[in-house]
């Protein structure tokens, strides 16, 4: 069988998450988050975001963060003004638009939008009310190519969002990534200053599954409750996913995690450096973009698996190639090796 590049779940959960699980098994609890571990792990990430009064809720997906979220906080003629590249417009079969929501396509070169980008969806929708209200800015750190927002850019965006009374939430599927990313400046601390609200991936860094929804806008966190039962993610067996989080957060195994899956993204980085190819993207997580050759890429896809992520010309394209938590050394050095011998 081929090794996957193609993503950072292919593999089930880190050792502890599971040996936590199986541990804990037979200790009965109460239901719906009232465990108390999903209490204990919602009490680290308050202590880890120095943020008391943010509210704390554990989903089981990606998709089910944004959709949620996005969906509670709206009323139904607001709209969310996105990157084209974000995952709400690419990757989710339209989820926010099935909940009555219009998404704003921003063209972006690096994934990244800025407040002038925000100002010229709200420029060209003055014709109220006959057209919706922008109402939420939705990013995500690191954006699907792998670049990250320093914490300058985050904060510049939220101070827009103020200004023009808009919500800004930030998708936190890879967070832990971008944290642990070589130049990056913002922090968890900052992120509960500067957004509205956020949330931490588990799925794509050492848990089964798992999303942990961080409100710190008192407003949005009223009745957030109801939205989350109402789109069945208030889950009987609440334990599952707080547990994971409590073993992830307590001493920082998430982002152990998160800093090994981007150095061994690097690695590859540096050997595709070597060989003198250019990258869609300059990124600095576990996510890459090397431009190749077609014959290159069908010679590396012989043993491993991975995206072909945009077709450039009829000779070259950029593919995709993601590190995980569990990418060990020896797939690293026979990756690179196959690197060394592409002509």
């Amino acid at each position: 069988m081929k090794y996957s590049f193609k993503n950072d779940y292919a593999e089930g959960a880190h050792p502890r998450v599971l040996e936590a699980l199986i541990k804990t098994n037979l200790s009965q609890q109460n239901g719906y988050g009232l465990d108390e571990y999903s209490i204990n792990a919602k009490n680290i990430i308050r202590e880890k975001i120095n943020n008391p009064q943010s509210s704390v809720d554990f989903v089981s997906g990606g998709t089910q963060a944004n959709l949620i979220a996005i969906s509670a906080f709206l009323r139904p003629h607001e709209s969310v003004v996105s990157a084209e590249t974000g995952h709400i417009l690419t990757n989710e079969s339209g989820a926010i638009e099935a909940t009555g929501h219009k998404v704003h396509a921003v063209e972006t070169a690096n994934g990244k939008i800025q407040p002038k980008d925000i100002q010229a969806i709200i420029d060209v929708h003055q014709n109220k009310p006959h057209q919706v209200k922008q109402k939420l800015v939705y990013i995500s750190n690191p954006t699907e190519l792998g670049t990250i927002y320093s914490k300058a850019e985050v904060k510049s965006l939220f101070e827009y969002c103020q200004k023009n009374d808009l919500y800004f939430f930030l998708d936190g599927a890879r967070l832990g990534h971008a944290l642990m990313a070589e130049h990056n400046d913002l922090t968890l601390e900052d992120l509960a200053k500067y957004t509205d609200a956020f949330y931490l991936g588990g799925t794509k860094n050492g848990a089964l599954i798992g999303e942990a929804i961080i409100i710190n806008n008192e407003k949005l966190q009223k009745e957030f409750g109801f939205h989350l039962k109402q789109k069945g993610a208030m889950l009987a067996k609440g334990r599952l996913l707080g547990i994971q989080f409590q073993e992830l957060m307590k001493d920082d195994l998430y982002f152990e995690l998160a800093n090994h899956a981007n150095q061994q993204a690097m690695k590859i980085k540096s050997a595709f450096a070597e060989k003198g190819c250019d990258f869609l993207s300059e990124t600095f997580t576990n996510q890459i973009f090397p431009i190749l050759k077609n014959s290159q890429i069908e010679k590396l896809a012989e043993n491993f698996d991975f995206y072909v992520w945009k077709k450039l010309n009829n000779d070259k394209s950029a593919v995709r190639l993601i590190t995980s938590w569990a990418t060990t050394n020896k797939v690293i050095e026979q990756f690179i090796n196959e690197i060394k011998n592409l002509k």
